[in-house]
């Protein structure tokens, strides 16, 4: 007979065979019931994707086509309209032509064209030469960043602008000016203020100034492509102390997720700024707050003006504010095309740029800039403090360097005071003595160029 010992082994055996079996059975239905329920998500969830996709869809309406009512400023008050349509469609002066418009920057979307009229600009059948063809084109909505209102007879009503003046060009995969949009570009081909001094009456912002409309055309006329005096409005400081213009360049309004703070001198964040441009330099109807701009000293237009507590009634920008913010954020850096830069080259220079240029000190990877309060003295970065002064903190942003490819134009730094990379690179490499060769300036160049 088997003995008690050998029989309790045996059956204790058998009790962890049954255990196994039972836990192997267990996993076995919650695998199955992770296979049935991948892929699927909660009601929570599910809301989240939906809200997600609707604030992508309004931001971009919002970006691309909202003027916030800011009619009333360029058509109302300083009649921009009438200039663009010309006398001989009920406007004055000779009008804008879309080779006028093309000229001062202004960009053609081919998307919103119907085929027909492509069709006939690829055979030379359009007057571009005619501020007819203009309006036309208006009324299509595929002018860049202007909206145009009309009459029952067809003549131009009012004109708007939206963010995507600005802060769109196109590929001009059509021709020069003319192409799909690219959101988020700066548009460094705009002349801001030529197309704002075609405005026959300036005498709001001349009364705004406490100066003459000669001298607001003058000072208009000063800022030149792809620069825009956002300040002018807060300070009335239209000149630098060395005489050139005081207009910044139009920075990007793409690669922002993850970046701290929107401008070249930090006044806030995406939905500040946003805030700030449509209801203070675009003249929108809307609400923005910021009691930083009742300094008589720093900011003596400002304050005289009242634009540090703005309440308009309707409000037609503050809840576009959202889903706005959520569109420009959703907007990645473009990658740099093939052939733009020396890819070996460029692998050298991201060691340089880690390393001995110390540039990732501040332009932390991948965001490029520093997570936190990304700002800096002049005095850190060796320039004037001019711009720095006519902002509250007094400081640059670091700014983030993703796609910096596509906005050399200008040149670089807030007022494109440095023409070229190679340029920042020898500032640099002399302000914090890094004792870079030949070779490893070059490289780094084609590195920032990647990005």
């Amino acid at each position: 007979m088997m003995n008690t010992s050998r029989l309790t082994k045996i059956s204790l055996l058998l009790l962890a065979f049954a255990i196994a079996l039972v836990v192997m059975d267990r996993r076995s239905d919650a695998s199955w019931s992770e296979d049935q329920n991948r892929g699927k998500s909660t009601e929570s969830e599910r809301r989240t994707d939906s809200n997600a996709e609707r604030m992508l869809a309004e931001g971009k309406q919002t970006f691309r086509f909202d003027t916030f009512g800011d009619e009333a400023f360029w058509s109302d008050a300083l009649q921009l309209h009438r200039a663009i349509a010309g006398a001989n469609l009920g406007g004055v002066g000779t009008g804008v032509s879309p080779k006028t418009a093309l000229a001062v920057g202004l960009k053609v979307d081919t998307d919103a064209l119907p085929g027909s009229l492509v069709s006939q600009l690829k055979h030379g059948r359009v007057n571009l030469d005619d501020p007819a063809t203009t309006l036309a084109l208006l009324k299509l909505n595929a002018v860049v960043g202007v909206k145009g209102s009309f009459n029952v007879d067809g003549s131009l009503k009012s004109v708007g602008i939206t963010c995507a003046l600005c802060h769109s060009t196109v590929d001009d995969s059509f021709a020069p000016g003319i192409g799909q949009r690219l959101d988020g570009w700066a548009n460094r081909d705009l002349n801001v203020g030529a197309i704002a001094a075609l405005s026959p009456n300036l005498q709001p912002v001349a009364q705004l100034l406490g100066v003459d409309e000669a001298t607001v055309r003058t000072v208009l006329q000063s800022w030149g492509p792809g620069k825009f005096d956002a300040e002018l409005f807060l300070d009335g400081k239209a000149f630098r102390p060395d005489g050139k213009s005081a207009a910044t360049l139009l920075p990007p309004a793409f690669g922002l997720v993850g970046v701290n703070l929107h401008t070249w001198t930090g006044w806030g964040s995406v939905t500040h700024w946003n805030a700030f441009v449509a209801n203070l330099e675009m003249h929108g109807q809307g609400t923005f707050y910021d009691p930083r701009l009742n300094d008589p000293v720093k900011f003596p237009i400002a304050a005289r003006a009242g634009f540090g507590n703005v309440r308009s009634n309707p409000d037609l920008i503050t809840a576009k504010l959202p889903a706005l913010q959520f569109y420009q954020l959703a907007i990645p850096a473009p990658a740099a095309p093939a052939g733009s830069f020396d890819p070996v080259a460029a692998g050298r220079g991201a060691v340089v740029f880690n390393n001995q240029a110390k540039c990732s000190t501040c332009h932390v990877p991948p965001i490029y800039t520093e997570p936190g309060w990304n700002m800096h003295t002049p005095a850190e970065i060796g320039i004037d403090d001019f711009q720095a002064k006519r902002s509250p903190d007094e400081r640059y942003r670091t700014a983030p360097l993703k796609g910096l490819w596509t906005h050399q134009k200008g040149g670089f730094y807030h007022d494109g005071r440095f023409s070229t990379l190679r340029e920042v690179v020898d500032h640099y490499n002399s302000f914090l003595g890094t004792n870079l060769t030949e070779q490893q300036k070059a490289d780094l160049v084609e590195y920032l160029k990647s990005l």
